[in-house]
């Protein structure tokens, strides 16, 4: 993370603000495209290894113009979802970061069709649709109880859906396997390889060492004596204690039922914090910490 910021800092007046406005428009310019000229993909905007190496170097990023065959509802219906996805990391992480993560994930997505070309001799269209499911699956590690309407009335938690997607996911993977088609395997993990990058290096490790096990447990000890633990705040009229306190903002669960807290590992105490501040908060820091 440190060297993201270090990036941020360099290359963040760089950043694309409102990516996926763009990449909205791009959807909409495949859609045109294949009605009016449905192998003009194919034939000139495809991410086919074979033409690239040709001269066609191209294709490596028009192959994001994927052409979309459906019905025009929708494929509407599709563009508000990532379009609203792709706003709220972006407002959760910031431009250059979102920026950062879906290039990684176009880069990575060409890496897997190389890949594959190069065991098989043939260029699969990947297109967007594992790097959309990159960024679905970002959005619900970050705002895991968002709710979205199933045949628009069955409310369910985005983090459900992630599961499902995840469990399809693997056993396509286990399935290549067991099929000895190890090239399929390892491009299937490498297209979604910028979300598993991000999953792994933003778990709190730290919470379950021995010292940090130990600094809970003397929490604990000194709170039990009051008989409750939590932040006392004013709620109507009457003072209540809640389980979740933002640092920066004091917003807290009875402000916001669909609110996220978390826990910041690289500040000096139990500093908790709401998802729009725990990525934009200036960590506290003990006046004799080295860090």
């Amino acid at each position: 993370m440190n060297f993201i910021n270090k990036l941020n800092r360099k290359f963040g007046k760089y950043a694309i603000h409102n990516l996926m406005l763009y990449i909205i428009v791009l959807y909409a310019l495949g859609f045109l495209l294949d009605a009016i000229n449905p192998a003009f993909y194919s034939n000139y905007l495809m991410l086919d290894v074979k033409k690239v190496l040709q001269g066609e170097v191209w294709r490596i990023f028009t192959f994001i113009i994927q052409p979309y065959g459906g019905n025009i509802l929708f494929l509407a219906i599709e563009l508000y979802l990532y379009y609203m996805i792709g706003n709220s990391l972006e407002n959760a992480w910031g431009a250059f970061r979102f920026n950062l993560y879906y290039l990684t994930g176009i880069l990575l997505n060409v890496l897997a069709v190389f890949v594959i070309y190069f065991s098989t001799g043939g260029s699969p269209n990947l297109g967007l649709t594992y790097i959309n499911r990159a960024m679905f699956f970002a959005f619900a590690a970050l705002y895991p109880n968002v709710q979205f309407l199933i045949f628009y009335f069955l409310p369910v938690k985005v983090k459900y859906l992630a599961y499902l997607y995840g469990a399809m996911i693997a056993y396509d993977v286990f399935r290549l396997f067991v099929a000895k088609r190890y090239d399929l395997c390892i491009a299937i993990i490498l297209a979604l390889g910028n979300f598993l990058i991000y999953f792994f290096s933003t778990r709190n490790y730290k919470r379950i060492s021995p010292k940090e096990v130990k600094r809970k447990a003397d929490f604990r000890r000194q709170v039990r004596p009051s008989g409750r633990t939590g932040n006392v705040v004013e709620f109507k009229g009457r003072k209540t204690i809640t389980r979740h306190k933002c640092a920066v903002c004091g917003r807290t669960e009875l402000d916001d039922e669909n609110l996220e807290f978390r826990f910041c590992s690289k500040c000096d105490g139990n500093y908790e914090y709401c998802m729009d501040h725990l990525f934009t908060h200036e960590h506290v820091k003990k006046p004799d910490s080295n860090n």
